[in-house]
């Protein structure tokens, strides 16, 4: 059941500048479905991070929505052996002439990983002949490009897109290969510079992308492996990078990179991996005390008010959803404070962050992470999906049960206190967070896609003509095995 609609009086449709402070409800209705349907299960919706389009993997295919116009702006067929299972935007690269003058093109980058065990490059450009560069993309994802659209049920993507004068296509550029079985999720580090994927083979994979190395054209796909991490004991379900634009994400963490690496599996556990000094990635920490699988996690996406490392939100099979926290090394703050200048002490090989731990050793190392929260526990059965905002901070999930629901945290509450793991004592049955919780519900609905499970939901920016905020406001969007993709409105009181 959709909560109650706010009052007149009521603030908020959750844009990206002012938020209400410490929401206690949350409106959630819904909007006018993508279109076309896609008649077959659809697993997810990735919206790109500038640009108003979503992309949606299901069947050999994706297709991409225009959030202006909530309807299809394009598809990516032909690819794939098998059905497509996750997809993730590349990170802008522009290739040829940038400068938006004449001859300049933009490039949409998109990965997709399958079940046929592979992952696929893909590009789409635009020529932006008439000297508009961008300006060319903009008005094409506006028009919307669905006038083909009419009746594809078979599911597998295949209804003739690009036949059309003046259409432009998607390129499937490279495939990447390496994996035993079907890849389950891919994501892009912040810089663009490595790409993980994980697969039912138990392994996580990270390739580097040597283009610019290789001399060819800026436009040009070459990436090359550069390391396998065979850890898990189970299908390796989900990988996010931390966030590198936070002050905090850096961290202080000796002789490894800022580059951070979370991976979810099967075997219940999360695991957290780092480059050293050496270019080899190590795992640094795993994160035990969910009671199922780990069917995915998510970075939090805006600065802590405390400066701290960004917190990771897991979320389990055992119908959970768990916070945690890598604890500060006090060491390494001490080191500072007596090397007078506030550096690090130089001229020293066997020195490192870690408490003047010789290099040989570092592989030993472990950072230490607590379970800092349990969300209060809504979901009867496994969470597929949470979506954790950057701008507000509200957290979504959904799962098999088809329930859609929404979070806030209360940030005047201490966040000093460690929550144990389940059936400690403090903490109620099934996870549940104890009395000191900073975390509570504050809006759900039931059957989000009928008697139909709920793949995936992600928060994403409103461009649609009825928008308030356009590209400030924020909505759900939730994607389910009835293949319709159902954006909702969230209103906060």
């Amino acid at each position: 059941m959709t909560t109650a609609p706010p009052s007149a009086a009521a603030t908020g449709i959750v844009p990206a500048d002012s938020p209400p402070p410490n929401p206690r409800s949350a409106a959630i209705t819904p909007l006018p479905p993508f279109q076309p349907d896609l008649y077959t299960r659809a697993w997810t919706s990735v919206p790109h991070p500038t640009l108003p389009l979503l992309a949606t993997a299901h069947a050999k295919s994706v297709t991409v929505f225009s959030l202006a116009t909530l309807s299809k702006h394009s598809a990516l067929t032909g690819g794939h052996a098998r059905s497509v299972r996750t997809a993730a935007w590349q990170p802008t690269r522009d290739g040829g002439n940038n400068g938006g003058g004449s001859g300049g093109s933009r490039r949409l980058g998109l990965v997709t990983g399958s079940f046929d065990a592979t992952a696929g490059m893909w590009s789409y450009v635009d020529g932006g002949s008439d000297g508009d560069g961008d300006g060319v993309l903009e008005r094409e994802v506006k028009m919307g490009n669905n006038k083909n659209n009419s009746n594809n049920r078979d599911g597998d993507g295949d209804d003739g897109d690009g036949d059309g004068p003046g259409e432009r296509e998607w390129e499937f550029n490279l495939v990447l290969e390496g994996h035993e079985n079907e890849v389950k999720s891919l994501a892009f580090s912040p810089g663009g510079a490595y790409l993980a994927t994980s697969s039912r083979d138990k392994t996580v994979w990270i390739w580097e992308d040597v283009s610019a190395a290789a001399g060819g054209p800026g436009d040009e796909d070459e990436w090359e492996t550069v390391a396998v991490l065979s850890e898990h004991d189970g299908d390796v379900k989900a990988v996010a990078w931390c966030p590198s634009h936070l002050p905090s994400a850096a961290g202080k963490r000796g002789n490894y990179s800022s580059d951070v690496l979370a991976s979810a599996s099967y075997d219940d556990t999360v695991r957290i991996w780092r480059e050293d000094a050496d270019g080899e990635w190590v795992c640094v920490a795993v994160l035990e005390g969910h009671g199922g699988t780990v069917w995915g996690l998510q970075w939090e996406g805006r600065e802590r008010k405390d400066g701290k490392f960004p917190r990771l939100m897991t979320f389990s099979a055992d119908g959970t959803i768990k916070l945690w926290s890598v604890r500060e090394e006090e060491e390494e703050e001490q080191e500072q404070q007596q090397d007078g200048d506030g550096g690090p002490q130089e001229g020293n090989p066997f020195r490192s962050g870690f408490g003047g731990i010789p290099n040989t050793m570092r592989r030993s190392i472990r950072e230490e992470w607590d379970c800092t929260a349990v969300l209060p526990n809504v979901h009867s059965r496994d969470v597929y999906s949470v979506s954790w905002s950057a701008d507000t901070g509200l957290v979504a999930s959904t799962g098999s049960d088809g329930v859609v629901a929404v979070y806030a945290e209360d940030e005047s509450a201490s966040e000093d206190a460690v929550v144990p793991s389940p059936g400690a004592e403090g903490v109620g049955k099934n996870g549940t967070a104890a009395p000191k919780s900073n975390w509570r519900v504050v809006g759900t609905i039931s059957n989000a896609h009928g008697p139909y499970e709920v793949n995936h939901i992600t928060w994403c920016k409103r461009f649609d003509p009825k928008a308030e905020l356009k590209g400030k406001e924020e909505m759900l969007v939730t994607t389910g095995d009835d293949g319709v993709v159902r954006p909702w409105q969230v209103r906060l009181s």
